[in-house]
């Protein structure tokens, strides 16, 4: 009976202690690690949502760019931060669900090493090739790569990333045979994009602006409609290859130990702020849609996206490193 006594007393000091800790948040600055370089669209709304964020908790929000090794390095030391509710992390499907199926080992466990918080957005991609690749469209492209095998690669955030699975599917479906080209991210694979140094990328949307400008040829797009802000460009479906989608989502996770109030409390925050007119304005051009989701709920998704994406994986005959 004594030892029951105390195991119950020592559960309600722990959840007093807890409370507290969850009352006084925040009293400092958070670290908020964005596994990607600076620039690229998951940067730009990590640092809009963190902006957002700031504002509603009273405290600083400061971004950090971790990029490398098929994002990797960033969630690495996301899940080794301290679970004190001053580290968030941009978490994605690349991250959380694609590298399970891409990696025999990782240096952390999506669900055993986090606290999800909320999903933030979705978006689709968009296949992008350097003007000097003779292909108007996508038709054009497949039927240049047939003609020509190993003649095309395709630019990526590394093994088992979103953008190196579009293109091992674009070979898979359309029947072609693509090089792959790891780079860090989006905009460090850019110069070498417009140089012709490499031919083709699945961009998430950061680089409409160089297709808008006819520095990049824009052939379609991943989503299985067309975009109300890009209504001439038509879905892979539509320009040649049946079937074919690809939408990725991104979220707000922290490390396991982070206090259950404190999660509910940046979950509740981060729902009202995709709420925002201005900010889903802001990225409609790119095709983001806004959303939110229960921590729950985002620990169900990743376990639904973690089974799809190493079946696809393997249907696309990656093999893991």
């Amino acid at each position: 009976m004594h030892a029951i006594r105390r195991a119950a007393a020592a559960l309600l000091l722990g959840l007093a202690a807890s409370l507290a800790q969850a009352q006084a948040y925040p009293e400092r600055a958070l670290k908020f690690i964005v596994p990607y370089p600076a620039g690229g669209i998951a940067d730009s709304f990590a640092r809009a949502l963190g902006e957002r964020l700031a504002a509603r908790l009273g405290q600083p929000v400061v971004p950090e760019n971790r990029p490398g090794e098929s994002l990797i390095v960033g969630t690495e030391a996301a899940a080794k931060s301290p679970g004190d509710g001053y580290t968030i992390l941009l978490s994605s499907a690349s991250s959380m669900a694609i590298n399970v199926g891409a990696f025999k080992t990782l240096p952390y466990d999506p669900l055993k090493d986090f606290a999800h918080v909320s999903l933030a957005f979705y978006t689709p991609l968009y296949l992008m090739v350097n003007p000097e690749v003779p292909a108007k469209n996508l038709r054009d492209l497949i039927a240049h790569a047939k003609a020509k095998p190993g003649s095309l690669s395709f630019a990526s955030l590394g093994k088992g990333s979103s953008l190196h699975l579009s293109g091992e599917l674009l070979k898979i479906m359309a029947g072609i045979d693509l090089l792959h080209v790891p780079y860090k991210g989006t905009t460090t694979a850019l110069p070498d994009l417009l140089g012709g140094r490499v031919s083709m990328i699945f961009d998430g949307g950061a680089f409409l602006g160089h297709a808008r400008s006819g520095k990049l040829r824009l052939l379609a797009v991943t989503s299985p409609r067309r975009l109300p802000s890009l209504p001439d460009v038509p879905t892979m479906s539509e320009a040649g290859v049946p079937g074919y989608e690809v939408v990725i989502w991104f979220g707000v996770s922290a490390p396991a130990a982070t206090p259950a109030l404190i999660v509910e409390r940046l979950s509740k925050e981060v729902a009202e702020i995709v709420k925002d007119p201005a900010l889903k304005e802001r990225f409609a051009a790119t095709g983001i849609q806004l959303v939110s989701n229960t921590p729950a709920a985002f620990v169900e998704l990743i376990k639904r996206d973690t089974v799809k994406w190493t079946k696809l994986l393997r249907e696309a005959g990656v093999q893991q490193e």
